[in-house]
């Protein structure tokens, strides 16, 4: 139940967000929230991660549309695990979900918080990460 629960949170938050941005930012434009260290601004990400494999739209479009669906698998496998787990995987599942749907809808992925020192993300990015690092570090604390 966490797992499904968290995902449909991140899913709506994230493209709750993105519907404003859209409607308050043009394409390029910068919001400064702390001036030079923290900015809404928009981009628009063809590829995966930091813009790898822009281009290739067709071939990334399957292998995301195959990532996606192994996620959706493996998650049935994880229904009964920790909550932890469960927590961990959801935070993935609907960051690749959001991230997904633009793809589909806009041909790209809307993207938004500039840290000015890294690449413009979005909270789709933010919860695969952090997913992806609990559920590393829960499965390493696990085996010791």
């Amino acid at each position: 139940m966490w797992l499904y629960a968290t995902a449909l949170v991140v899913f709506i938050l994230d493209q709750l967000v993105k519907v404003i941005i859209l409607s308050f930012l043009s394409l390029g434009e910068s919001l400064p929230v702390i001036p030079k260290i923290l900015h809404l601004t928009l981009v628009r990400n063809t590829g995966i991660a930091f813009g790898f494999l822009k281009g290739n739209p067709l071939w990334l479009f399957i292998f995301i549309s195959l990532s996606i669906l192994v996620l959706i698998i493996l998650s049935l496998k994880l229904y009964q695990a920790s909550r932890t787990l469960q927590l961990a995987y959801g935070m993935i599942l609907g960051g690749a979900a959001s991230n997904y749907l633009d793809r589909i809808r806009f041909g790209s992925i809307v993207d938004y918080i500039d840290a000015r020192v890294w690449p413009v993300f979005n909270l789709a990015d933010m919860a695969i990460s952090i997913g992806v690092g609990l559920f590393i570090l829960t499965v390493w604390l696990r085996r010791r």
